[in-house]
């Protein structure tokens, strides 16, 4: 067994425009002043990195590297969750999506998703560079739009869309294995890859292929009133990455899962901060520490409720005090009476 490695933090939600919070290296001393002890880097985010620039230059990944050690700090993977949703985007999305993109290739999309592949293909390179074996992204998606059936799906559209969300994915998963780097997809909502269902109908499209791995978050199950500790029974070989984040859900006789349209404070199903949820912690943190998950726990703050900073500070002290430090020894050996194979077969009765 080994013990789950962390607190990380996930840098998207806290990067801002005022110290500390503007460079890698200013957010980097204020995560570690909090107790992190790894990083998640948005890698479409320019006051972290030049992604590009990390993926052709082992000399920048390693200034790059080197400013998170500098904190005290490691980085434990690379995100292109933005890029990755653009791989597949329907036509009803795209105006929605394009400020995901550059301006240059917005307006265009088939010039956004050759960026986008461009992007994720940098990504594998950069995380080779940095020396790390994980990275998130998104799915994309081109069902979403009919993941409730009605109108009636006609025949063969789910099999048609799947085929092609394979067909986009493939290339760059090839890439991926070429650097030893798994890629993580973060089941979601408005993603093709939403629950294990999907996940599988995707990982058959892309003839298993050994780095379609998965980001787990049970937040995102909470709010589909599934069972996420089945999940990991389920999917636990799979999963490579680990985002620790709270939720709520609370029904009621007006709404439920879809929310009727209101905003997150007033939604059945709310990201929580740490601690303030629904989420059994305990439960999961045991199942990954039986399961030998080698990665990181990484707070990812979305909270309608409480400050980012005030979450910050006390999700790195929920998950050290959930990381279960693994035993070494079993807890009876103090009674062991030894074994051979003679003493075995005596106690069996076997002549």
């Amino acid at each position: 067994m080994t013990t789950v490695k962390g607190p990380g933090i996930f840098l998207a939600q806290f990067m801002g425009d005022t110290a500390p919070f503007n460079t890698l290296e200013s957010i980097c001393k204020w995560a570690a002043s909090l107790g992190f002890k790894g990083v998640q880097i948005p890698s479409w985010d320019a006051r972290c990195i030049d992604l590009q620039k990390a993926a052709e230059s082992k000399t920048y990944a390693d200034e790059i590297k080197g400013i998170v050690n500098a904190a005290g700090l490691e980085i434990t993977e690379l995100s292109t969750h933005l890029q990755g949703q653009l791989i597949a985007v329907h036509p009803a999305y795209d105006a929605q999506f394009d400020g995901f993109a550059p301006v240059e290739v917005r307006g265009n999309s088939k010039a956004r998703t050759l960026w986008a592949e461009q992007q994720l293909i940098y990504a594998a390179k950069a995380s080779q560079n940095l020396g790390l074996n994980a990275s998130a992204t998104f799915s994309g998606a081109l069902l979403w739009h009919t993941v409730y059936p009605w109108p009636q799906r006609p025949a063969g559209l789910v099999e048609t869309g799947f085929t092609e969300l394979a067909k986009r994915w493939m290339p760059i998963l090839n890439e991926y294995d070429k650097v030893g780097v798994d890629l993580c997809y973060e089941i979601h909502p408005g993603e093709d890859l939403h629950d294990g269902v999907s996940y599988e109908m995707f990982l058959d499209k892309v003839n298993g292929h050994k780095r379609a791995c998965l980001l787990y978050d049970p937040s995102h199950f909470v709010l589909q009133c599934m069972d996420y500790l089945g999940y990991i029974d389920a999917f636990h070989d799979r999963i490579k990455m680990f985002h620790v984040k709270d939720a709520e859900f609370n029904p009621s006789a007006k709404q439920g899962v879809y929310g009727g349209y209101q905003n997150w404070i007033d939604r059945a199903g709310r990201f929580r901060s740490l601690g303030d949820g629904q989420v059994d912690f305990k439960s999961i943190f045991s199942k990954f520490a039986a399961y030998d998950y080698k990665g990181w726990a990484v707070m990812e703050w979305e909270c309608c409720l409480k400050h980012p900073e005030v979450g910050a500070a006390e999700g790195a002290v929920f998950i050290q005090n959930n990381i279960i430090k693994v035993t070494e020894k079993a807890f009876d050996d103090f009674a062991s009476t030894g074994s051979d194979e003679a003493f075995n077969k005596k106690i069996l009765g076997i002549n």
